[in-house]
């Protein structure tokens, strides 16, 4: 490990050294000014800047000043939630004021996830959302993912508790989607359903969101999309420390969530520290009352030390995750509905004679001996430099994944599983310059693991090596009215593993790892492979601009995703997910087509939009139950599911709609509407027309419609500018296309939760603030279980004397959120 931390930072001391050589290769000079609301000439804090067709840029202070070191006669791009963006062409001039129109429509937002240089959202084809910092901060939820959801149509998430939110795109998840943390990708086992993303909720400024396979950047594993984190880089460069507080406090679940971040630039270097730690006890609603084990206590701290020129720049970074997670598993007493708690092991424990949970533990920050580990660890260098009169990215990552589930009452230190996974990532991309209308992108990326068993009793999946290897070329073509985007990726993933033997420990009687080559009383739970899987992805899209209220997009792309090491070879339990998960080393890599069509309308108060896609996946892979001869579940004694990969052709369908409504005569008024339908279905012949019985594919979510009414009152004030007001909607519809072959899901009624919010920013000096939000989730407290939650299933008995099965959603949940910013 530490020869690959002295090869990031010897590399990342190269591109500091070429920085230097480069930097008179461009003329560049300082220029300073201030955003402001063209309307109220006031300020706007944290405006962002984005230097066209490049990665540098600087972000407004509280008073919407900036000061920032550009390049002669380039194009910078200033932006702010709410407000129409303005272009600027660098000239003569050092001091500028720039006037932004209120607006609350992000097709003007400037994109950089999936494309070959920055460009503007309503010039990008592919199908992509931005959320950024504002909407992030107002959007009080458990998670970042959650949030996300929130703001995006067509996101959502497979839940297992508040803390646990695995993106789910269009109907698709799990390793059909790539997450990325600073264009770093998130690899920690993330086919389980039972742990979320490792990284700080707090400090994450903006995310954008593919849909689809259409970003050839990333090849496999981002078929069904990428969601694309950006934390928080400092953009000052005077020298002066500034830095920003949060704090949180949730009713429900007690959560109480504390963040930092402290950060200074110069001319040319820059740096910033971050941090934060949150813990909850058990969530409640009025079914279950408190849900034993949703608890969590989460650490983050993470670095970085930036250098930056006229010619490009180079970050170094490092970060570190730690977080106890309960483990649910939904036991109780059959008629009293009460939580119970396993004491005992194996065939001892009978999952219908468990004690009862006291209401101390249930009411505990203190965690259950029974719990999960998660540990994550980066070290990584992101690269941009100019070269001639082109610019080149690097990137070189190393991530430490270490997992691990506790299930053993009587021997609580003894991990259950217990997973350590490295990986090392890698990206070079060139970007060519305009010639023609024409720029042209060539690079190449890909990974190298390696996962290992620990000292663990569970072995869910083998030791393996893999290695992974992508090369593409994106072009875009500019033209008045069109914007042509087109391109290719070809990659290639080997995969290696060893034979793992299992035997029986005579001190503990756990199950342990048996090494060769003495394996004498063992057996081999997973035999050696060597997989080699290939494909092609290819993109071609178009964005046309019918006038200036009209914008069209079309894209035709293809996607390539190799079968996951759990798909290929699980054989045992996932101790947190408690599934017993069956793989198939004869599966094919899946192939998709994605046709998507979009509509975008831009009236002086009325924007709207319309987006279709089609996807036909060939192979796709899905879990079925696996039920004994009389079609009931196969449990064992802890009463752990198994579930088996299959394999077949699948269609998903859908539309995704928004509607803004921003009235001139009722100023700060805004009505904001979003709707997203998804169907699934699985095309294998023999389930045709055979509806619930295997025709609709798992997991898919219901039709969805977030409405909200916001009111925005401002004030000709020095300290105490504006509050807002907003009530929300949140509609999702009953999901009656549901898999219930082999009972492997069950209908799903529809609910609504209603959520209030208010919010105000007081200024105390020309470079400090405080914001203060309240805001009430499911305001009624509603009764509800959502089809996207694992937790839904968590059900032993047949019969209920309260007619209610599985654990049911968050109730009445009042959040306080305070942030200072200096």
């Amino acid at each position: 490990m530490s020869r690959i931390y002295s090869r990031v930072i010897f590399i990342s001391l190269v591109f500091v050294f070429i920085s230097k050589i480069n930097s008179s290769a461009q003329t560049t000079k300082q220029i300073e000014g201030i955003v402001k609301d063209r309307e109220t000439k006031e300020g706007l804090p944290g405006s962002v800047i984005n230097q066209l067709n490049s990665t540098q840029g600087s972000v407004t202070d509280n008073f919407g000043k900036f000061k920032m070191q550009v390049v002669e006669k380039s194009k910078l791009v200033f932006s702010y939630v709410g407000y129409t963006n303005d272009t600027l062409e660098i000239d003569g001039k050092k001091e500028y004021e720039i006037l932004l129109i209120p607006n609350h429509k992000l097709l003007d937002e400037v994109v950089v996830t999936g494309v070959s240089k920055a460009m503007l959202m309503r010039q990008n084809p592919v199908a992509v959302s931005m959320v950024t910092s504002q909407m992030i901060d107002r959007a009080n939820e458990s998670n970042i993912i959650d949030a996300l959801a929130k703001n995006t149509p067509g996101l959502r998430t497979l839940k297992t508790g508040p803390n646990i939110s695995k993106p789910f795109i269009r109907g698709l998840g799990f390793n059909r989607i790539l997450t990325l943390y600073d264009g770093v990708r998130q690899e920690g086992q993330q086919w389980g359903g039972e742990h979320g993303l490792e990284v700080d909720d707090y400090n994450i400024e903006r995310a954008e969101i593919v849909k689809g396979p259409a970003s050839l950047v990333y090849g496999s594993d981002a078929l069904a999309g990428v969601v694309s984190l950006f934390p928080y880089i400092p953009k000052e460069s005077d020298g002066k420390i500034s830095g920003r507080l949060l704090s949180e406090y949730q009713s429900n679940n007690g959560l109480i969530g504390n963040g930092f971040r402290i950060s200074s630039g110069t001319t040319h270097w820059l740096w910033i520290v971050r941090g934060s730690y949150r813990m909850a006890k058990n969530y409640t609603d009025k079914v279950d009352g408190r849900v034993y084990n949703t608890g969590f206590q989460e650490r983050n701290l993470s670095t970085m030390v930036g250098y930056k020129s006229s010619s490009g720049f180079t970050h170094f970074n490092l970060t570190l995750y730690d977080n106890l997670q309960g483990i649910p598993d939904g036991s109780r007493d059959s008629l009293t509905r009460k939580f119970t708690k396993q004491i005992y092991e194996g065939n001892q424990d009978d999952i219908k004679t468990r004690p009862i949970v006291s209401n101390a533990e249930l009411n505990s920050y203190a965690l259950s001996p029974l719990h999960q580990r998660i540990q994550n660890y980066r070290i990584y260098a992101n690269n941009h430099y100019h070269v001639g009169i082109g610019d080149v990215n690097f990137l070189l990552a190393f991530t430490q994944n270490i997992r691990r589930e506790y299930n053993h009452p009587t021997d609580p230190d003894q991990a259950g599983l217990f997973l350590r996974l490295n990986t090392l990532n890698y990206t070079v991309k060139y970007n060519s310059p305009e010639v023609a209308h024409i720029q042209t992108s060539v690079g190449v990326n890909g990974m190298v693991q390696n996962n290992k068993n620990e000292k663990a009793t569970d072995f869910p999946i083998p030791d393996y090596n893999l290695t992974d290897l992508g090369a593409f070329v994106v072009s875009s073509w500019h033209g008045e009215n069109w914007t042509v985007v087109g391109g290719a990726r070809f990659d290639t993933r080997n995969f290696q593993s060893t034979n793992l033997y299992a035997g029986t420990d005579p001190k503990t009687g756990f199950a342990k790892q048996v090494c060769s080559p003495d394996t004498s009383g063992a057996s081999l739970q997973f035999p050696a492979t060597q997989k080699v899987f290939q494909g092609w992805s290819l993109s071609l899209g178009s964005t046309y601009k019918i006038n200036d209220i009209f914008n069209l997009k079309v894209n035709l792309s293809r996607g390539y995703r190799a079968p996951s090491i759990a798909e290929l070879s699980s054989n045992g339990l996932d101790v947190g997910a408690h599934i017993v998960y069956i793989g198939n080393d004869h599966f094919v890599p899946e192939f998709s087509w994605q046709e998507d069509i979009g509509l975008f309308s831009d009236f002086p108060e009325v924007s709207a939009s319309l987006s279709l896609f089609n996807k036909n996946i060939a192979n796709y892979i899905y879990l079925n139950q696996v039920v004994d001869a009389q079609g009931k579940p196969m449990t064992d004694a802890q009463g752990n599911k198994t579930f088996q990969y299959q394999q077949a052709s699948a269609q998903l369908y859908g539309l995704e709609a928004t509607f803004a409504w921003i009235p001139k005569n009722i100023k700060g008024f805004t009505f904001n509407n979003q709707l997203a339908l998804c169907y699934g279905f699985n095309r294998n012949p023999i389930f045709d027309n055979t509806k619930t019985q295997g025709e609709y594919l798992p997991f898919i979510p219901p039709a969805r419609w977030v409405s909200n009414i916001n009111q925005v009152f401002t004030f000709k004030s020095k300290w105490f500018s504006a509050i807002n007001f907003m009530a929300e909607m949140d509609f999702n519809a009953a999901q009656n296309r549901y898999q219930a072959l082999y009972q492997t899901e069950t209908r799903t009624p529809r609910y609504t939760l209603f959520n209030l919010l208010a919010g105000t920013t007081i200024r105390q000096s020309d470079k400090t603030n405080w914001q203060f939000q309240f805001q009430v989730n499911n305001a009624l407290d509603a009764v509800y279980q959502s089809n996207m939650s694992r937790l839904k299933y968590f059900e032993y008995y047949v019969a209920s004397p309260n007619g209610r099965y599985g654990i049911y959603g968050m109730g009445r949940n009042i959040c306080a959120k305070i942030i200072y910013t200096f």
